[in-house]
């Protein structure tokens, strides 16, 4: 029987969790419980569209672009590659280059130093992010999806979101919020979830990543 490793990088939905700027946490209230006598536990979850681990869809920089319920499902399973950013700086083109992402890589996931950050409750501007010409260049590939291991695929408050409507516009999925602290480098079968919110403009994933090669 073939053995696979399955790593979940979804960030768990947690109360002081860290959040985009201005973005609401996650709330759980429980509106009945048995340990106070009632028939069952149930409780009620609220939180903003983007908070941990979610996608993008083109409703979030284009209007009249279609939302969550529109994203392909054939672009959120698949191959996948996730590719190691060492630097300091933004992934720029030149930076793809250097990375050994497959030729056919239709899926991507950038590992940076943006791991540390999950550790922290305060939310941090200095996150690594793509540059647009980064953006351009995985659109004129034909990439499906690009996804990226903290909070935005775009630095923090660009003058323009050039990075945003660049990929969105090129039909590419965004997935932000990934926890690849515990990922090699390399190719993997990507199982990406979102909530299949009717005229969301982002909904918050579960996100597998299964090594078949062990």
């Amino acid at each position: 029987m073939t053995r696979v490793k399955v790593y979940d990088v979804s960030v768990p939905l947690r109360a002081g969790m860290p959040t985009y700027e201005g973005e609401p946490g996650p709330r759980l209230e429980f509106v009945k419980q048995l340990a106070k006598g009632d028939s069952a536990t149930v409780s009620v979850l609220s939180l903003g569209s983007h908070t941990g681990t979610h996608v993008d869809a083109p409703s979030h920089f284009l209007d009249g672009a279609p939302g969550v319920e529109g994203l392909p499902p054939e672009a959120l399973v698949g191959p996948a590659f996730v590719a190691e950013h060492a630097g300091e700086g933004h992934i720029s083109a030149a930076d793809l280059d250097s990375m050994g992402i497959p030729a056919d890589c239709e899926r991507l996931l950038f590992r940076t130093r943006n791991g540390r950050l999950w550790d922290d409750a305060k939310f941090h501007r200095d996150f690594i992010a793509l540059a647009p010409d980064a953006a351009r260049a995985l659109a004129e590939r034909g990439t499906r999806l690009v996804g990226i291991d903290y909070l935005s695929i775009e630095r923090f408050r660009p003058e323009r979101h050039e990075v945003h409507e660049t990929l969105l516009a090129s039909g590419v999925v965004i997935l932000e919020g990934l926890d690849l602290r515990q990922v090699p480098p390399g190719e993997y079968l990507l199982v990406c979830a979102p909530l299949n919110v009717v005229g969301a403009e982002g909904a918050p994933a579960r996100v597998f990543l299964i090594d078949q090669t062990t």
